[in-house]
């Protein structure tokens, strides 16, 4: 008998509020710890901030699916969110806590990432 793994469920996410940027790190220390700081994500060949900027041009808008906490070991939870994205052609960047996922996709197709969402099941609170 095998123990059965949580799978992914539809979602309930909401849009942050303001507009972010991705800026690449190379040095953490550079990175301010403020209220701007959205993420911060290190890797072996630096990291990426997303930083709140509600001026940029071409910023990204942020989803979050932490306010209903799910099993840490559930399956799919944050591929249950990317693939209708990516069925839809929209560019994801993402980010991980240990409460949820940060979805962020260009705030210019924020109406459209909505209802592919949507559409897939996910409840979106705008």
């Amino acid at each position: 008998m095998t123990a059965s793994t949580p799978t992914a469920r539809t979602q309930n996410l909401r849009v942050l509020e303001g507009r972010f940027v991705l800026q690449r790190v190379s040095d953490v220390r550079m990175v301010a710890a403020d209220s701007n700081l959205l993420a911060l994500v290190l890797g072996p060949d630096g990291g990426a901030a997303m930083l709140r900027d509600d001026t940029a041009e071409d910023g990204w808008a942020a989803l979050w699916n932490g306010d209903d906490a799910h099993d840490p070991e559930a399956t799919g939870m944050l591929s249950a969110i990317v693939a209708p994205l990516a069925a839809g052609e929209l560019p994801v960047w993402t980010a991980a806590s240990y409460d949820g996922d940060l979805v962020l996709v260009p705030a210019d197709r924020l109406d459209e990432a909505v209802a592919v969402l949507r559409r897939a099941g996910h409840q979106v609170a705008v």
